[in-house]
């Protein structure tokens, strides 16, 4: 689904990304993990063209998605991205933020998308609060508001950053139900994340970064219970143990 062949990404001479060469199959949940300022968000941004590269290519469904021809628009309403603030229209309610876009850029009547909405606003648990504001909401609430809004385009990849970091610990746990949710059902998705339990719990793989490049990429349950890499071994051992002196 998700091809990074030999990318690399620099902030003037600073290297972000450094020689990425991974794949993403279809209907895979994976976890992006690693220190502040390993690339992460970087990688993640890369694969909706909300950062360039400098390069090597990223081959989304087979399509070279960084090439000259590319339509942006059309790219991006392919791609659910769930931003760490959310970024939902205050002024709007819960159900025009999610018939916005797909009015706008679907083409779909007012009355087929807000059928559509209020369907997805269901699935992940806020139908009640259709017609409130975002100010009125919790955050959990927020977040499952906006997983609803990129969820109505209907898109074959989902993308999120952060996705609970804004997120008091029993709120966690409703975003997490959500995107298992869609796991089950086959979507793609990629989620960068500090959170290690929620990063064991969502995962297929988890990919882990420092300094930019993926060192290690491996099944979630071996990631985490036996790590390859001296560096994410160190990396685990000090979550685990965060007041651990060397």
């Amino acid at each position: 689904m998700i091809e990074f062949r030999g990318v690399n990404k620099y902030y003037g001479r600073y290297r972000a990304l450094a020689d990425i060469t991974q794949t993403i199959e279809r209907g895979e949940t994976v976890a992006v993990c690693g220190p502040s300022g390993s690339g992460k968000s970087t990688l993640l941004r890369t694969i909706n063209r909300l950062e360039g590269i400098d390069s090597g290519q990223i081959l989304v469904e087979g399509r070279d998605i960084h090439g000259p021809d590319v339509h942006l628009d059309r790219l991006r309403s392919g791609m659910g991205f769930l931003f760490q603030q959310l970024n939902l229209f205050p002024h709007l309610t819960v159900l025009d933020n999610c018939t916005l876009a797909p009015v706008r850029l679907k083409r779909l009547t007012p009355g087929e998308a807000r059928e559509r909405a209020l369907a997805l606003l269901e699935r992940v648990g806020v139908a009640d609060k259709a017609n409130a504001f975002p100010a009125q909401l919790s955050g959990g609430q927020q977040q499952r508001v906006a997983i609803a809004r990129a969820l109505v385009m209907q898109p074959p990849i989902m993308l999120y950053d952060e996705p609970t970091s804004a997120l008091d610990p029993e709120m966690v746990g409703e975003v997490l139900l959500v995107i298992q949710d869609l796991t089950g059902q086959g979507m793609t998705q990629v989620c960068v994340t500090h959170e290690m339990g929620f990063a064991r719990e969502v995962a297929h793989r988890v990919l882990f970064m420092d300094q930019g490049s993926v060192l290690e990429s491996a099944p979630a349950k071996q990631f985490f219970d036996h790590p390859q890499h001296p560096r994410a071994q160190k990396f685990l051992a000090d979550i685990r143990s965060p007041f651990r002196r060397d």
